[in-house]
């Protein structure tokens, strides 16, 4: 169908803003950023809404944070392009480095290529959060439920059976309950540390792509006013006119007034 959508196609000319919202409309997220969907995860919930059953759901890592669990998450939805004999080759190794480039191109063939199989329009019937934790998390929070009653009634009896020990017995429970609470500082402390290096890393890849889009839009002015400075076109007034643009002060506001001046001149004298 769409598998092999050209660069040209309109379908990359779909904005973030937009592929946010078609994402969160459908899977009842709430993304802010197309490089939040890097895991491939939404990827993979995508096309199981497209083809409902398809896609091994319990093999999907919603919770991954590491580029092992992303590259796993990949490894899913291109078993399901090839059972779907979908001819689309996935970057995985661009798209795991959340390049918000990267991942909203990849976005915007999904996009396309789902609208081309269900004409753009939203599965009714598909529950995307009771798919997000059908099995392993149903699973977790059952088991943890059960060891907290586990141990609820240990402590009930190891209360009873110690009512009558001396200070002592006070003394090793308030020491153990020290070191627990040291481990759960401890275990709070490198969780924020993971968030912190994450938000890092996001606001070194944003800087990187600003760069990047800088340095594209410098290049351009660069051949425009290598262009103006021609001698052969360098006193015509569009070439005047331009060049009253490109070197105008940042606090001279007026420059396109002279500019369309130069030009509106000309064009009375012609």
């Amino acid at each position: 169908m769409a598998a092999n959508i050209g660069i040209m196609d309109s379908a990359y000319f779909v904005g973030r803003n937009e592929i946010l919202s078609w994402i969160n409309a459908r899977l009842q997220l709430n993304l802010s950023r197309v490089e939040e969907a890097a895991s491939g995860a939404v990827q993979c919930q995508m096309m199981d809404m497209t083809y409902p059953g398809v896609v091994p759901m319990h093999k999907v890592n919603f919770d991954a944070k590491t580029e092992y669990d992303f590259i796993q998450n990949y490894k899913v939805l291109q078993d399901v392009f090839n059972k779907l004999k979908i001819d689309k080759h996935i970057e995985v190794n661009r798209l795991v480095k959340g390049r918000p480039l990267d991942n909203l191109e990849f976005l915007q063939w999904l996009k396309r290529y789902c609208d081309s199989v269900n004409g753009g329009l939203m599965n009714e019937n598909y529950s995307p959060v009771e798919r997000r934790t059908k099995g392993g998390k149903e699973r977790s929070i059952k088991s943890s439920q059960k060891n907290s009653k586990s141990l609820q009634t240990n402590n009930s009896v190891n209360s009873g059976s110690f009512d009558g020990d001396s200070r002592a017995h006070r003394r090793n429970i308030s020491t153990k309950q020290g070191k627990s609470g040291d481990v759960a500082s401890g275990a709070n402390s490198s969780l924020e540390i993971q968030e912190l290096t994450k938000e890092v890393t996001d606001l070194k890849l944003s800087v990187d792509d600003l760069e990047k889009e800088r340095d594209f839009y410098l290049a351009k002015l660069r051949d425009i006013e290598v262009l103006c400075r021609t001698p052969e076109i360098e006193n015509l007034p569009m070439a005047v006119a331009i060049k009253e643009i490109l070197y105008a002060a940042d606090e001279k506001e007026s420059a396109l007034a002279e500019a369309q001046e130069i030009v509106a001149q000309s064009i009375n004298v012609g």
